[in-house]
């Protein structure tokens, strides 16, 4: 079964010479889990999943799984703007050993209310797994209201929590409050963790625990204990380290965060480039105060 909350974190594809980096992939999973994190997500956003070959996206799902080692539950990224690539992604997804799907509302395509539902309907009939559903109106140009998500949720039980990335604290606490304690809200803003899990969110699907899981595992988890004064003085010390990566488009911030750990190189794949060098020395300044100790080289 899997248990959606705390930090997972929404992981980076490390790339070396334009080639997916699978030895530094699994330096990453391997931080990960040391760290304290609650559940890995491959292939998404952070992931450059749009860039990657069905070929790479299907290799970079099961080296983490193998990584994992069941340590930890993996729910990678799928979907794209076409429902028959998507179901037939899920299809193959679902047997390579994964605990459950984050699916992504359609991009570009701008599709009706009706039409993601249909969407998503379709997706949840080619698999029996568990079910996130993104929502991320800045990258897919449409934003899934509150009544799409309740109505899947009572058509499919397999619909089981959605990573809301709308940054609109009503509309989160709109779907708490219209949804049974067995589906899950996520945070999909760093910045918006705290307040989000103050009306019933119950994590975040992350992309500052790339550099930052400890910290950002134990936020979540004082605060679901019932230690918010604890939980509040966390998030203030991340802040400034979560303002810094997203000074460009996620996920080249982060790239070169991740590459101060020296877990891989901070590289990402074209159309990204690499972090701006202006933008290079404040970052990992915000690194240092207090936040992760940098490697020597």
């Amino acid at each position: 079964m899997l248990i959606i909350k705390g930090a997972y974190t929404a992981i980076v594809t490390p790339f070396r010479n334009g080639k997916v980096d699978f030895e530094a992939l699994r330096k990453i999973v391997k931080f990960q889990i040391e760290n304290g994190i609650d559940g890995l997500v491959p292939c998404g956003s952070t992931g450059e999943a749009a860039t990657l070959s069905t070929e790479e996206y299907l290799e970079v799902i099961k080296t983490v799984v193998a990584a994992a080692k069941g340590k930890v539950p993996v729910v990678p990224g799928v979907g794209t703007n076409s429902t028959g690539k998507s179901v037939e992604m899920v299809k193959k997804v679902s047997a390579l050993g994964v605990d459950g799907l984050l699916a992504i509302v359609p991009y570009y395509n701008k599709p009706t209310q009706g039409g993601m539902a249909a969407h998503f309907a379709a997706l949840a009939r080619a698999s029996r797994l568990p079910i996130i559903l993104y929502n991320i109106p800045g990258r897919t140009g449409v934003n899934m209201l509150p009544a799409t998500v309740l109505g899947l949720r009572r058509k499919f039980s397999s619909i089981v929590g959605i990573k809301e990335a709308s940054g609109n604290i009503d509309q989160a606490s709109e779907i708490i409050n219209g949804v049974d304690d067995g589906f899950a809200v996520m945070s999909g803003d760093d910045s918006l963790t705290l307040p989000m899990m103050a009306v019933g969110a119950r994590g975040v699907i992350s992309v500052v625990a790339n550099v930052a899981p400890a910290q950002t595992a134990k936020m979540c988890g004082l605060f679901l204990k019932g230690d918010a004064a604890g939980a509040r003085r966390i998030h203030h010390k991340l802040f400034p380290l979560i303002k810094r990566l997203f000074l460009e488009t996620n996920p080249i911030p982060v790239k070169y965060a991740v590459s101060l750990l020296g877990l891989c190189r901070p590289e990402p794949r074209l159309p990204l480039t690499p972090l701006s060098p202006a933008l290079r020395p404040p970052l990992k300044a915000v690194l240092t105060k207090g936040i992760l100790p940098i490697p020597r080289k």
